[in-house]
């Protein structure tokens, strides 16, 4: 085998966000990210392994950007790979149809001097749309091979991994540039030679000019790596000072001028578009729409969560009866012992319980994954900015909120893409009280176990309220720790696309796959630790007096009476035993702080366990129910257990009190500080135990 054959070709991919970027990489690498109508989240480099015409191939998704500065993590990330690392070869992905946007980026990929293969993807919209490209004459512009590609059905593809090969096997791409001004390339020129003198053996003629125009343009971070140069540094400030007087003019927006105006040069050769007759009525004319948007979004999210409650309901009662079916033929079939009790009342109470929820939970993700990919979810951001800017928010943020209905975690990483570090932190601290997926099986467990016909209702009314706190809280941080003026919300509106049924069946696997893992992981652990500490210690002479007791009862002659004392008997034993056992003097000792909700402590034992995990909550319920016996079924015990109006304020305690362990984990990185996750957790706790608190005083006067 040769060297060259032998080589791992580094293949990077650049676009901008909603390009499609994703979508190609599930295609090239068989990968399974997430695939939505909004800017990715990805802010560091995801690296994929493939084999292409027997060649390896180390292919790298770089975050979705729309330029080379420093003005965010992504593009620092997409920036830095691209200068340090050096790939063989740069795909940069374009929409076909946005190319007067796209282009920008590839301007200074140009700069760059990195070998390209540019493809022009969702070509078949480009079509749709009359736009027609003079594919040779583009190639000869931007000095790279161009491929027409749609990446939902992998055409162009293969011809995309076969011109990378070849650029990486050494196949030149001729040379072109981004002309500026004549004193602009005179700033350049004088710049470029003192870095070339500065980097003689690390760097080519064509990357010191990158460089220079960076430094000319105040890219912050480059400036800062090149500080150690005084005599260059002191170069770049007189010629950017020298430009400003003569032009009245910044070089970076000089710059920006020049690039565009190859954009457009560019275009006049290669483009051409035919005319198309004015449609009717646009869907933005009624999804975007000044009166009717938000009634529509807001029915829109009813809808979805009377489904994940109605829909659910059956394939619920399947695996309800098919885990019912296995307790009942292994209690009949497992001799009496400690091994039996942990099996029946600890593993499959614990899970049991809570897998119940997963048709719930693949239901809501399927509502989800269909506003995305259709494009929806940038609709909605558009529509509910002016809101949100009343609340010290932009429409920007909508993004993570909403991802927040999947997981706290990744949603708390989304708000990277938030330019403002004001934003992004109040962003990050709101999103916990998000109603993850996490939550929903407490809620469906106890809005079907007190609200049964209005349970849909319920559901949505708390998912109404999570989003109501969290932004009266961003409004309380924007005014308190945080002032300072809202920021402008720029966001591109895609065009609508039919979701494939790939897309959402996937996006549906991937959240019904992660809800599992939870289950044979945390609450598998957390089921078995909880029966342990509910069965011991195990009291020989508190025993001793029980099977007394019990066999005075089983002496009685009238058999209804004897099966009442027995009943009674037994109850009354399991209570005790459970007040007696670690878990019940730990629920016992911190029951105090929430006696004023009127929260017993089972209700106590539950809500902590709930730190760990939100799900462990109806794992907590199961087990402690399923060893007192006190009902046939778990909702008709908790139903048992406490009036409506606590339960209603444990539904809404539940959903905001402390985030889980991996949640405070997340934002203790996004915000950059342990002080912030420390308010999070101090504050939520709070406001939850005021709000539970108001509910029972209000509403005990009310009922």
């Amino acid at each position: 085998m040769n060297v060259v054959a032998q080589k791992t070709v580094c293949i990077a991919l650049v676009g901008n966000p909603n390009c499609g970027k994703t979508t190609i990489l599930n295609q090239l690498a068989n990968a399974h990210e997430a695939v939505g109508n909004y800017p990715r989240v990805t802010v560091t480099p995801r690296e994929y392994r493939l084999v292409h015409r027997g060649r390896a191939i180390r292919l790298v998704d770089l975050p979705g950007i729309y330029s080379m500065s420093s003005k965010s993590p992504e593009e620092r990330a997409g920036r830095d790979f691209i200068h340090l690392e050096k790939p063989d070869v740069v795909v940069n992905i374009l929409d076909a149809g946005n190319l007067d946007r796209s282009l920008f980026l590839t301007t200074q990929l140009i700069e760059m001097d990195v070998p390209r293969v540019h493809v022009l993807n969702m070509a078949d919209e480009a079509r749709k749309k009359g736009i027609s490209i003079n594919l040779p004459e583009l190639v000869s512009m931007l000095g790279g091979p161009v491929v027409e590609a749609v990446a939902t059905t992998g055409e162009g593809l293969t011809e995309v991994l076969d011109l990378a090969l070849a650029l990486a096997d050494g196949e030149t791409e001729h040379r072109v540039a981004v002309g500026y001004d004549s004193h602009l390339e005179q700033a350049i020129a004088t710049v470029e030679a003192i870095v070339a003198n500065l980097h003689p053996a690390e760097m080519t003629a064509r990357q010191c000019r990158w460089l220079a125009i960076k430094l000319l343009e105040g890219d912050e971070e480059m400036l800062t790596r090149e500080g150690e140069h005084a005599e260059l540094i002191a170069q770049v400030n007189v010629e950017r000072e020298t430009f400003y007087r003569r032009h009245g003019e910044r070089c970076e927006h000089a710059m920006a001028g020049g690039r565009y105006g190859f954009i457009r040069g560019l275009l006049m050769e290669v483009r051409t578009v035919a005319a198309t007759e004015a449609g009717g009525l646009e869907l933005d004319d009624l999804f975007l729409h000044r009166f009717a948007g938000l009634p529509i979004l807001m029915g829109l999210m009813w809808l979805m969560f009377e489904a994940t409650f109605q829909f659910g309901g059956i394939p619920a009662d399947w695996i309800k009866s098919g885990v019912d079916l296995l307790t009942g033929t292994l209690r009949e079939v497992l001799p009496q012992s400690m091994v039996r009790d942990l099996v029946l009342d600890g593993v499959l109470a614990g899970v049991g319980g809570t897998i119940v929820f997963l048709p719930n939970v693949v239901i809501l993700f399927f509502f989800l994954a269909l506003f995305s990919e259709t494009g929806y979810i940038a609709r909605a951001a558009f529509l509910l900015d002016r809101v949100m800017h009343v609340f010290g928010l932009h429409g920007k943020a909508l993004i993570p909120l909403v991802m927040g209905y999947g997981c706290n975690v990744p949603a708390i990483m989304a708000t990277r893409t938030i330019e403002s570090e004001r934003s992004r932190i109040i962003t990050a601290l709101v999103t916990p009280f998000m109603c993850c997926s996490a939550r929903l099986p407490l809620l469906m467990l106890f809005a079907g176990a007190f609200f049964t016909s209005q349970a849909g209702t319920v559901v949505f009314v708390m998912y109404v309220l999570s989003i109501a706190t969290a932004l009266g809280s961003s409004v309380l941080l924007s005014k308190t720790l945080l002032r300072s003026k809202s920021e402008p919300f720029v966001m591109e509106l895609p065009p609508y696309r039919m979701p494939t049924l790939r897309a959402v069946l996937y996006h549906m696997w991937e959240n019904a796959t992660g809800f599992l893992q939870k289950v044979g992981s945390v609450i598998l652990v957390g089921s078995i630790v909880i029966w342990f500490l509910q069965a011991f210690p195990r009291d020989i002479q508190y025993s001793q007096d029980y099977a007394a007791s019990r066999g005075q009862a089983e002496a009685i002659a009238d058999e209804s009476e004897r099966t009442a004392t027995l009943d009674r008997l037994r109850m009354a034993e399991s209570g005790e035993k459970l007040e007696r056992s670690y878990l019940g003097r730990v629920g016992i000792a911190v029951s105090p702080l929430f006696a004023p909700l009127g929260f017993g402590w089972k209700d106590t034992v539950a809500i902590l366990t709930g730190i760990v995990a939100k799900e462990a909550v109806v794992a907590s319920y199961a087990v402690l129910y399923a060893e007192s016996k006190e009902s046939a079924g778990l909702q008709r015990a908790i139903a048992a257990s406490m009036p409506p109006l606590q339960a209603f304020a444990f539904m809404v305690f539940v959903l905001l009190y402390l985030p889980c362990l991996s949640t405070i984990g997340a934002l203790r990185r996004e915000a950059g500080s342990w002080r912030w996750a420390g308010l999070s957790v101090i504050y939520s706790l709070g406001l939850a135990w005021g709000l539970a608190l108001l509910i029972v005083r209000v509403g005990g006067l009310l009922i």
